[in-house]
């Protein structure tokens, strides 16, 4: 099951060196990542004077093709750009965001274009963001390195970020949309520029081995829909991410209600962010030592009370305290929830599954913003508390759907070899 190597720890330093670049550019360009989201969203408020529904709406509305994720990784697994796999997702499609991102320069701010334009270069970095992280799945499955990868990709995933949080404020105040919108497409290029690079570590025979063997496009649905681990997988990421306060009704209670400038908003942000990466860091260390059982109980009971802090907050400086211990729960249980759906994926369908789990994310993330947005105008005095109440009953049930998680699946610490999934891998190729 694992790729063979004279020097193990030589060969995953240099997988780990492969994702961290990628990793970065991936979520500086991701259309629906904090540098865009954010921007945009003080683009809607500050330049177009959205209301707090218009905001959530556009946020819902934009991220239409990633809810549709599956799609585009079921043409990851299924596609080959130019024969070179995910490497030709990454030209490709690296380019054709630039050139959409090019394309919206030309045409004036307004509600309607910024809403045309944010829609096509979601769908084009759809299938880069399949690429990337269905070949990190894949990887990870070969090389037993779901729970360091996990960390890798989020705390890494967290860079990007928080530099995007707190430098979000800066572009909406020093740069114009058509500035901003360039800056992204120079990243966007330097994607297709990393599908040139080869190493040896990542790609020598990754598609030959039994978890890359797929089958027809009928055949890989079917399995798709009988492979029972990817259900709890991706119902506890979309769980974890449905937050009703933590978004639109935040923003607007921290600069309507509380009076305090646009910046508190983006720096809480960009603290809960960057808490993500101690998180993830205290991942990797123990992924290797304890189960992914142990730690998906431990990262469950420890997210369930977050929302309940936002409550607390009715200062800037209350905001920013109570942001780092949110976050670091959060990335701590997102690190483990990933790292489960790295493990779950079907042979050959590791796109369609971590974009299937993209997907529910983005659901999740962006209809719990709308519905929190809804409560929160629906009353002046109450309608935070209400955000922060239905997120902490949704957030209580991850712990019934934690039961349905596959035993055999999580018995394992990260490196470890585990002969029932490998039986079932086997077992899985050879019918089809």
């Amino acid at each position: 099951m694992t790729t063979a190597s004279p020097d193990r720890a030589a060969r995953s330093g240099a997988v780990l060196l492969y994702f961290t670049p990628l990793t970065l550019l991936v979520f500086l360009v991701l259309p629906n990542g904090f540098l865009l989201d954010i921007a945009t969203s003080f683009m809607l408020k500050n330049r177009l004077h959205a209301t707090p529904e218009q905001v959530a709406h556009f946020r819902l509305v934009t991220a239409i093709p990633v809810y549709f994720s599956f799609v585009f990784g079921l043409a990851r697994d299924l596609w080959s750009p130019f024969g070179r796999r995910d490497r030709g997702f990454l030209m490709l499609f690296g380019v054709m965001t630039a050139a959409f991102f090019v394309g919206m320069t030309a045409a004036p701010l307004g509600y309607t274009t910024l809403l045309i334009g944010m829609l096509l270069v979601m769908f084009s970095f759809s299938f880069v963001s399949a690429a990337a992280r269905g070949l990190l799945a894949l990887v990870s499955q070969e090389q037993l390195m779901s729970g360091r990868l996990s960390a890798l990709w989020n705390a890494l995933s967290c860079v990007p970020y928080s530099l995007g949080a707190f430098g979000a404020g800066y572009l909406a105040e020093n740069l114009t949309p058509e500035q901003t919108f360039l800056l992204v497409a120079f990243f966007s290029l330097l994607i297709a520029l990393v599908g040139l690079w080869k190493p040896s570590a990542v790609f020598s025979h990754a598609y030959d081995q039994p978890l890359a063997r797929g089958s027809d496009f009928v055949g890989d649905v079917r399995r798709l829909v009988r492979h029972w681990p990817c259900y709890p997988a991706v119902l506890l990421v979309c769980l974890c991410q449905f937050s009703p306060g933590t978004n639109t009704p935040l923003q607007f209670y921290l600069t309507n209600d509380l009076k305090l400038p646009d910046a508190v908003y983006a720096d809480f942000q960009g603290i809960l962010i960057t808490a993500y990466i101690p998180a993830c860091i205290v991942y990797g260390f123990l992924c290797k030592r304890l189960s992914l059982g142990t730690l998906l109980w431990i990262a469950t009971i420890g997210w369930l009370p977050m929302a309940v802090p936002l409550l607390f907050i009715h200062s800037a400086a209350s905001a920013l305290w109570y942001a780092f211990p949110i976050g670091f729960f959060g990335g701590f249980a997102f690190a483990t929830y990933w790292d489960l759906a790295m493990r779950s994926c079907p042979p050959g369908l590791q796109g369609t599954l971590m974009m299937l789990v993209a997907g529910g994310y983005e659901l999740a993330y962006r209809g719990g913003d709308l519905i929190g947005a809804s409560i929160y105008a629906s009353s002046g005095t109450h309608g935070f508390l209400g955000c922060v109440i239905l997120g902490t009953v949704t957030s209580a049930l991850m712990i019934p759907v934690l039961l349905t998680v596959p035993k055999a699946l999580v018995s394992t610490a990260d490196g470890q070899r585990n002969p029932a999934v490998e039986a079932e891998v086997l077992r899985e190729v050879a019918v089809g």
